[in-house]
């Protein structure tokens, strides 16, 4: 029997994520809207993700799984999942995030009633074992193309696009912040991302070597500045300190 299409595609990457892609899938699992198909691009992990992964799928049928012979980074695996996703609507989920039960029902009545091409909401940090730790990332209004160059408030595990209006794309092939480069394409062609300012996710934070991830991001924003976005120094260096200061604000 054909398979019917689903309204959403869920885009998830996974590379060694047996701790946590359990609680990724079924926080998919739990939502109030059924209408989905989760897309998980496994990178060659070498751990017994892909274990986990066959059971789930096995179990229900709108959990696709897709093992990549050779790990090619983030950006490759979700590329991956984007060129077989079958849904109008893209939703994003990394493998040791989750959403909440109403996250697919709310962002999709708030994306139908106003025709928003691409939306995101507030999220919430928590720790290893999924306690909040009191940290949450609220949603503006709304965000631009040069409002994103100097603030990365949106969360990746929180966005949703509706591929109708913004036609295929796919990320680029960069090591990290493909997501920010990939929102930067898109608003650049003069579409707004709207925030819908609830609590709908969780975004899973590490305590080890957090200094250290903190400059790289900030030298791959620097990257995507420079090398992706073409920006001259000054604007870069402007746009820059911006998103310095908004980061810091951020986890305060």
């Amino acid at each position: 029997m054909e398979r019917k299409h689903p309204l959403v595609s869920i885009i998830t990457p996974s590379y060694n994520a047996h701790r946590f892609i359990g609680d990724t899938i079924e926080s998919v699992q739990k939502q109030t809207f059924p209408d989905w198909e989760m897309i998980i691009v496994d990178d060659c992990s070498t751990d017994d993700t892909r274990e986990i992964l066959r059971i789930y799928a096995k179990n229900d049928p709108r959990i696709r799984v897709i093992c990549l012979d050779e790990n090619g980074g983030a950006a490759i695996a979700r590329n991956k999942a984007l060129e077989h996703a079958c849904g109008r609507y893209l939703a994003f989920l990394d493998s040791d995030d989750s959403w909440k039960p109403e996250k697919l029902e709310k962002q999709l009545g708030f994306m139908q009633k106003h025709n928003h091409a691409f939306t995101f909401t507030g999220y919430e940090l928590v720790n290893a074992d999924g306690i909040p730790v009191n940290k949450k990332v609220l949603a503006p209004e709304q965000i631009s193309y040069d409002h994103l160059l100097k603030n990365t408030i949106v969360g990746t595990l929180t966005v949703m696009i509706d591929k109708e209006q913004t036609g295929p794309f796919e990320m680029p092939n960069i090591r990290t912040r493909q997501d920010l480069a990939t929102w930067l394409s898109i608003l650049k062609r003069g579409f707004t991302a709207h925030g819908l300012n609830e609590i709908l996710a969780q975004y899973r934070v590490g305590n080890a070597s957090i200094s250290k991830n903190k400059w790289k991001a900030a030298k791959m924003n620097w990257f995507v500045y420079r090398k992706v976005e073409k920006l001259n120094v000054v604007k870069a260096f402007w746009c820059f300190s911006h998103y310095a200061c908004h980061a810091f604000l951020k986890r305060m």
